[in-house]
């Protein structure tokens, strides 16, 4: 059968593509997966043992403050009442992230009001006087001082990202805020967060649910031929849908190892980061948290230790160095050169969305690039 669209990637990006041109162009798409399920990194499954929603990829928080993404994504799913508190554990020890008035606090063992505590930490920052950081050390230590970069941030970077923080870009810590109040959410400035009552992967099927969108899993494009009318939208890496012409991007990948625990509770929270550098993990989910609406089991639990590695065939973070830069530049020169396909999403842009992020790009790349040139 021949498709007007091939969409390669059941992410959020291709999942939002697939349902805009099958319920807003009325035309036929064909998404496929070389996975065995749909949703991406955002995947959500129930344990068999225990019941409890697992996210397969580590844990992820759907949080916006744009009233586009929100608008659009609630059509397919409610959710629940849930928000984001990340811990962590530093020599034996718990501590809030991101950084605020209680981490500081409990760090140096003082009681500072806000202003006190900007005064104290500027100081700390004032020591090195970095005015143009040029590496992920000095922004840290530009944003926090050394003390609190040596115990929170260098050796999970590291753990992180196999590489000294000082030969990675300082964008990289920007996700990460500093407060200097007592709020412990971690998406506080955002004005909706939550999960999908049912699970994200409920919400990737009633997206996918129309009768013109077929879904192909264990589906390698690279080892299949298709038939096209119109355009095919890829979600891959870029440098592999080129043939590694300019070399291969560097990614990391996330590796969970599941256990179940004869415990109600383990952790209290879902996120527990590791700063140790002989901690060989770098968090512990406990999903069960995640779902706070639901009767959960209450003699057993599921964790999760995730663990940074390489995996050359499940890339999932970026590592936005000078260099691979410079060969993502050429790459998009040439994707940019191709009529008759889009190449987007995370690994298309080579580049960390927020599930928000990866909506609004969605759309926006049909309504510029699809349905404005029909």
């Amino acid at each position: 059968m021949k498709y007007d669209y091939l969409i390669v990637g059941a992410g959020i990006f291709g999942c939002t593509l697939a349902e805009r041109i099958a319920n807003d162009l009325k035309a036929a798409v064909l998404i496929i997966d070389k996975r065995s399920h749909i949703g991406g990194n955002c995947y959500s499954e129930l344990d068999k043992e225990t019941g409890i929603e697992t996210h397969k990829y580590g844990t992820h928080v759907f949080h916006t403050s744009s009233g586009k993404a929100w608008e659009y994504i609630t059509k397919f799913t409610e959710f629940n009442s849930y928000h984001h508190q990340v811990f962590a554990n530093y020599r034996n020890k718990l501590y809030r992230m991101p950084f605020n008035l209680e981490t500081i606090n409990s760090f140096y063992g003082v009681k500072l009001t806000p202003s006190e505590a900007k005064k104290f930490m500027g100081k700390e920052i004032g020591r090195e006087d970095i005015g143009n950081p040029k590496n992920l050390e000095e922004k840290a230590i530009s944003l926090v001082g050394r003390p609190l970069y040596e115990a929170f941030i260098k050796h999970y970077t590291i753990k992180q990202w196999a590489k000294n923080p000082k030969d990675l870009p300082s964008n990289i810590i920007e996700r990460l805020p500093v407060r200097y109040d007592y709020r412990n959410d971690y998406f506080a400035n955002t004005r909706w967060q939550g999960i999908p009552i049912d699970g994200y992967t409920a919400m990737f099927e009633k997206m996918l649910k129309s009768p013109r969108i077929r879904i192909k899993l264990n589906c390698d494009y690279f080892k299949h031929s298709f038939k096209v009318n119109k355009k095919v939208i890829y979600t891959g890496p870029i440098d592999q849908y080129f043939g590694y012409k300019y070399g291969k991007l560097e990614w990391r990948t996330a590796k969970l190892s599941k256990k179940i625990i004869n415990l109600e509770d383990y952790q209290g929270t879902s996120v527990i980061n590791y700063a140790d550098p002989e901690v060989k993990y770098t968090r512990i989910h406990e999903p069960k948290h995640l779902h706070p609406e639901r009767k959960q089991n209450k003699n057993k639990t599921v964790i999760f230790y995730e663990t940074s590695t390489y995996d050359k065939d499940n890339p999932h973070y970026p590592i936005n160095s000078e260099s691979n830069q410079e060969k993502l530049k050429k790459y998009k020169k040439l994707a940019f050169d191709k009529e008759n396909i889009i190449i987007g999403g995370r690994l298309g842009d080579y580049a960390y969305y927020d599930i928000d992020k990866a909506i609004l790009n969605a759309l926006d790349t049909y309504n510029n690039r699809i349905k404005l040139n029909t």
